[in-house]
């Protein structure tokens, strides 16, 4: 049987085939065919939840019947776990609070409620009890973005670890620096990985440190901030209740006008994704470099072979997942470039690109998971190092002669890269014939693992 805003009866001999939705939501398919596909999965499973805890809220407080408040309650459970996704077919592009979707989870959850309880449920009177859809849709973005988020920590958390053992491993292994692409002093492999390893550590402090904002709701609000037509205790034990639910430490919103008539935290977190972007970006396109050849490129590894490069040349492969991860990561800064302007969007007492804000945060997220566990098992924890050509290229680099420069001079030091780079020769040989300097100075100075720490250590 289909609810819409009137109450009906059960009706047993109903086609169960038959959406559970009602007119609200066929009137919103009718109207918006813009973009052609729904909100995330992850938002309208955030929508069960929130018409869950808010009916047992209500329940509670007596102002739902406690049989109608939890069958109410299971129906969205059962949204939360993922059923019924096929129902929910209502365009990203809508209008601006959420109400279709809002009304849509109201119809679906009215539907099943119904069906359980065998006598009429209204979407708005009973599932919709004491909310609005703007501070429904606004705690929706909360929650599934929260949720999302932890699992985005953990992904970031595990390249990071992958980094560090690679880091370890490879902590030995010398190679020539590089600035704007040219040839600069020393590093190991392993400082050059554990520079990678800080910045998604500090990528995960950042997002850390937005989830307390993320975690205050809009709930309880209902139409401008004010609260009307909730209970008083509403807001406080909602937030507890999805607390527990889901092991979040939700509070009510300090403000619930500021919570409903802008979407701050929303862009706040856009951001922090934006930064997170831009450190996968950067080991992706060191990756492709390092990769570049492998005869006339840099060649210093081999990422693993996962699949042919070329349609036309034979043997050729492509750093593909490198590649796939800088595509994403490209999409994620611009999805932040639409948030930031839906942000903005704001007239009075109501943020109103909500949909838009809801369906870009959590694609960004998906984004990022899926970038940083490809980068973890089939870049990081695969690649080969070849060790021999490294060491070859770093006792050659004519930047060594910058730790010549404490002893000889600057300009004296520039003469001997120069003569280095002009005769295709170790700067060790030229400075011999150059400078006064002893053969064990010389072979202290310019070794290339000393120079790794920065300082001098005879």
């Amino acid at each position: 049987m289909r609810i819409g805003t009137e109450m009906k009866s059960p009706d047993p001999a109903k086609n169960e085939q038959e959406p559970l939705y009602g007119e609200q939501t066929r009137l919103a398919v009718r109207n918006f065919r813009i973009g052609g596909r729904p909100l995330p999965g992850a938002f309208i499973r955030a929508l069960g939840a929130i018409k869950a805890t808010a009916a047992r809220v209500n329940g509670a407080l007596g102002v739902l019947d406690p049989d109608l408040a939890e069958a109410i309650a299971e129906a969205g459970d059962a949204i939360a776990e993922g059923r019924h996704p096929d129902q929910f077919p209502v365009d990203v592009y809508q209008t601006g609070s959420g109400t279709s979707s809002n009304m849509n989870a109201n119809e679906v959850i009215a539907e099943l409620a119904c069906r359980r309880l065998g006598r009429p449920v209204h979407p708005n009177d009973h599932v919709n009890r004491g909310q609005s859809s703007n501070d429904v849709i606004p705690t929706a973005i909360h929650l599934s973005s929260a949720l999302a988020l932890r699992e985005l920590v953990e992904r970031l958390a595990a390249l990071q670890e992958a980094i560090e053992t690679r880091a370890q491993a490879l902590e030995s292994v010398v190679k020539t620096g590089r600035t704007h692409l040219m040839d600069a002093v020393p590093v190991t492999f392993g400082q050059e990985l554990s520079g990678w390893a800080a910045q998604i550590a500090a990528d995960i402090e950042r997002l850390d440190d937005v989830e307390r904002r993320l975690l205050r709701l809009a709930q309880g609000g209902t139409a401008v901030g004010s609260g009307l037509n909730t209970h008083p205790e509403f807001a406080e034990r909602f937030a507890a209740r999805l607390a527990e639910r889901t092991g979040l430490d939700f509070r009510p919103a300090p403000d619930a006008f500021a919570a409903i008539s802008a979407q701050d935290t929303a862009v706040e977190l856009s951001g922090q994704l934006r930064v997170t972007a831009t450190s996968l970006l950067k080991i992706a396109t060191d990756l492709r470099w390092m990769n570049s050849g492998p005869v006339a490129g840099l060649g210093e590894i081999r990422l693993p072979e996962l699949q042919p490069g070329s349609s036309i040349m034979p043997g050729k492969v492509n750093p593909v997942i490198p590649e796939a991860v800088s595509m994403a990561c490209t999409q994620v800064v611009g999805l932040d470039a639409a948030i930031a302007l839906a942000g903005q969007d704001t007239r009075f007492q109501l943020a109103t690109m909500l949909p838009l804000i809801a369906s870009d945060l959590l694609e960004q997220i998906h984004l990022l998971c899926g970038s940083a566990e490809a980068l973890e098992t089939q870049a990081i924890a695969r690649f080969e190092v070849d060790t021999e050509t490294l060491g070859q290229r770093a006792r050659s680099n004519a930047m060594l002669a910058t730790a010549l420069t404490p002893r000889i001079g600057y300009d004296r030091a520039v003469e001997i890269a120069r003569a280095a780079n002009a005769q295709n020769r170790e700067v060790i040989a030229v400075a011999r014939e150059m400078t006064e300097l002893s053969d064990p100075e010389l072979e202290a100075l310019l070794d290339p693992r000393r120079m790794t720490h920065g300082k001098d250590e005879r």
